[in-house]
């Protein structure tokens, strides 16, 4: 895996929870260091739990800026999930405390960040450290909230499935209807047209 696309302090940025039913979009934005070594850092979907909980605080402790935002489904049903996913990496970046000289972004769809430069880089979670490091913190984040709403509405086993259309989640939704954290845009169920939003 790469260390930099261009510059030195660059930022990275990803995003988690975009395909999900329920539940913010989470983006985060990291600028690592030019001597940042970690053997076990790659594309947070590639990690178990386990080892993207180990390096949470490393990336934290490390970096020279990390930030972390969360979009939540009012916003996403205003504006669409893409314009959220983006709305959420501008809002990690903001929290930078430092302006990064590039910008570089997993996929493929990015609005200019100011008059900062970027690169769009499909997959470039598993090419890049810095985009790695974003997307491990955006899932972590992520996690940890839809385990916190979990114990509100455990009938929807969202610290399990965080939010991802399973089997378990949409059965839960037909039978318990749908919450205040779920994307009343998406398609919920496939006979959506009988559901009562």
């Amino acid at each position: 895996m790469k260390k930099f696309y261009t510059f030195f302090n660059e930022c990275g940025t990803d995003e988690a929870g975009r395909g999900c039913l329920a539940g913010p979009v989470t983006a985060a934005a990291v600028i690592l260091p030019a001597d940042f070594h970690n053997t076990l850092l790659n594309d947070s979907k590639l990690l178990s739990s386990k080892n993207r909980e180990l390096l949470k605080p490393i990336i934290e402790g490390q970096s020279l800026a990390f930030g972390v935002a969360h979009i939540y489904p009012k916003k996403i049903d205003e504006i669409n999930i893409l314009n959220a996913s983006i709305l959420a990496m501008h809002k990690a970046i903001d929290q930078l405390d430092q302006t990064p000289p590039y910008i570089i972004v997993d996929g493929n769809k990015f609005k200019p960040y100011g008059n900062t430069p970027h690169t769009c880089i499909v997959k470039g979670d598993s090419k890049y450290m810095n985009i790695a490091a974003a997307s491990i913190l955006a899932k972590t984040y992520r996690d940890a909230y839809m385990e916190k709403i979990h114990e509100e509405f455990p009938m929807y086993n969202w610290k399990q499935n965080k939010g991802y259309p399973t089997k378990e989640h949409r059965a839960a939704i037909k039978e318990f209807g749908v919450t205040k954290y779920h994307r009343k845009s998406f398609r919920l169920l496939p006979e959506q047209l009988t559901l009562d939003l």
